[in-house]
């Protein structure tokens, strides 16, 4: 199997990947080795839901979907378009989006305290002013609990949507992972996540009957997250899992984002290519490798 897909041009199209998702043709980036530092678990552990969850290929399309999710809030995106470099450098944010979850799902204490610090120190400096859905102005900033409430809260839905959907298994059950992540909020200044699947859903829709709205910026960040600039090939398989996670997305988001329901049909097609892309990459990363030895020299 290895040699067919080496003929195919697969061992190259896994390290282009590796390098578009963490900025390192290894997978293994400089940052990677904070896994190895530290004297514990971590948050998580070899036996957790997120380990299992974020483990998982299928963070592709929780990845995109979370994108999509957190562009419907209008104070998020305003924080998007004005204070990084989404359109001129999109994968130097996925890289670091990637980085604090990596750190964060499987790294010690001690790595995921360094992270946080970094993590909320760009947040100082992300603040302005939001057109709300009364068409009102509000006061924004990245380190307000509001806002990170809406960030982890769309962000957990999306992962935890887009393992179920796309039928990968979570033995621990949907409210042991949304208890766990919940502790991922706590280093970035939010002590109200919520505990449960049930909670997660009530605050969501919260979010949905008060807050979701389309401002002026939507369509174009919306259409720039469904078509990045990635090569032909690069794209033609994300379009695959852009549309697998949009059939995950329920009203009235899908309306505020200004999208169409997608069938089911993409989940299924998205589930065949990643398990491929699982087979060609390897089922653990090297973020995860590292962090196993880490555990595993406690023991």
């Amino acid at each position: 199997m290895n040699k067919v897909l080496g003929a195919l041009g697969g061992n190259r199209a896994a390290d282009a990947f590796r390098k578009t998702v963490s900025g390192d043709a290894s997978g293994a980036p400089e940052w990677s080795q904070q896994m190895a530092i530290g004297n514990d678990v971590g948050l998580f552990g070899p036996d957790s839901a997120v380990w299992q969850v974020h483990g998982c290929i299928a963070t592709l399309v929780g990845g995109i979907r979370a994108l999509l999710m957190q562009a419907a809030h209008p104070a998020a995106l305003t924080g998007v378009a004005e204070h990084s470099a989404y359109d001129t450098d999109p994968l130097g944010r996925l890289e670091r989006t990637t980085r604090w979850l990596t750190i964060t799902s499987f790294g010690s204490t001690e790595a995921i305290e360094i992270e946080a610090r970094r993590v909320r120190e760009m947040h100082k400096r992300v603040e302005g002013n939001f057109e709300q859905r009364s068409g009102e102005q509000a006061r924004y900033s990245a380190n307000d609990p509001r806002y990170l409430l809406w960030v982890h809260c769309a962000f957990t839905d999306s992962f935890l949507r887009a393992h179920e959907e796309l039928g990968y298994a979570l033995p621990q059950g949907a409210d042991q992972y949304v208890n766990e992540w919940a502790k991922s909020a706590e280093p970035l200044g939010l002590s109200s996540a919520p505990q449960s699947k049930a909670e997660l859903a009530s605050v969501m829709d919260s979010f949905a009957q008060n807050e979701v709205a389309s401002i002026a910026m939507t369509p174009p960040i919306v259409g720039f997250i469904l078509k990045p600039p990635f090569s032909f090939g690069g794209l033609f398989f994300y379009r695959i899992l852009a549309n697998a996670a949009i059939a995950t997305i329920d009203e009235p988001f899908l309306t505020v984002l200004g999208l169409k329901p997608r069938s089911r049909i993409w989940l299924k097609v998205s589930k065949v290519l990643l398990d491929l892309l699982s087979y060609m990459l390897g089922h653990e990363s090297p973020s995860q490798k590292i962090a196993r030895a880490r555990i595993n020299a406690l023991q």
